[in-house]
């Protein structure tokens, strides 16, 4: 554990560094995919700067979640921004903001706006990235899992075993269970299974893949978590009850894909069939 400042009195440390280059990665590698698949700049332009404004967001919302976790269990304190966060809290903040902002963009402002640059020029659209976005977002969150092992948060609970390690505000000097490490390897897993299905065989379900294994991993890793994060559900930690409905949601999606936004997507690369196997004119 290091959670000292890298530059003394910036506030600047390897838990912000990690959480950076998590950032990083994860849009380099979303631009990446969308050039290889075939998106214009407009496509990608729009992807983009709305999904600027929902991780700032979702860094918000992980904030607020957070802030409520310890009302309920405390309202003795009061309730108070405290700048700790949770991570599900800022996927579902992050997520519920991007798909607000960017329907409102494609559907209300850009159809009637005379301003060139707020337009939409795409030849794709939401429907057409969902593929990608979930690897991109398990990559941040598996760089910025290691911030997390640095910084002593997340960590699990005490432990005998050889794999324990002194990585714990809540046990500072005991050797705990890792678990910030041991969902950095996972995720990295989870997103190089995710890369293979979608560049190798043009699979389109890798939202369903991440809601469904993210939540059983999340859900069976908290009963080794051992930071408390406050609860409203007897029985289950806050993250566990999220889970629960990620699972859900992944099922449900499935349906939703095959049913209603298969039939929305507009490239080629977003198709079941490969590009190869497909006419000239079926492109936008």
């Amino acid at each position: 554990m290091y959670p000292n400042d890298l530059i003394p009195g910036t506030g600047f440390d390897l838990y912000n560094l990690f959480l950076g280059l998590g950032l990083i990665v994860c849009f380099l590698f979303l631009w990446f995919s969308l050039k290889k698949a075939g998106f214009n700049f407009d496509a990608i332009s729009a992807i983009f700067i709305v999904g600027l404004f929902a991780v700032s967001i979702g860094i918000f919302s992980a904030m607020l979640f957070q802030s409520v976790y310890d009302f309920i269990a405390d309202p003795s304190g009061g309730f108070r921004l405290t700048g700790k966060m949770t991570y599900l809290g800022g996927v579902i903040g992050g997520a519920a903001s991007y798909l607000l902002i960017y329907n409102v963009y494609m559907h209300v402002v850009a159809p009637r706006t005379k301003i060139k640059w707020l337009q939409n020029n795409a030849n794709a659209g939401l429907c057409d990235a969902l593929p990608v976005i979930p690897i991109c977002i398990v990559l941040a969150t598996a760089i910025g899992r290691i911030g997390c092992f640095f910084a002593g948060c997340c960590a699990g609970n005490p432990t005998n075993g050889s794999w324990g390690l002194a990585c714990s505000q809540t046990y500072p000097g005991e050797l705990v269970v890792p678990v910030q490490l041991f969902e950095s390897a996972f995720l990295f897993v989870l997103a190089a299974v995710m890369i293979v299905l979608y560049f190798r065989f043009r699979f389109n379900l890798n939202f369903s893949v991440y809601l469904i294994a993210y939540g059983i991993w999340r859900f069976c890793i908290e009963f080794a978590r051992g930071d408390e994060r406050g609860g409203f559900i007897p029985g289950l930690t806050p993250s566990q009850f999220w889970c629960i409905l990620m699972v859900l949601l992944g099922i449900g999606y499935v349906f939703l894909y095959r049913y209603v936004l298969k039939n929305k997507m507009k490239l080629p690369a977003g198709q079941d069939t490969p590009p190869a196997t497909l006419p000239e004119n079926t492109q936008d």
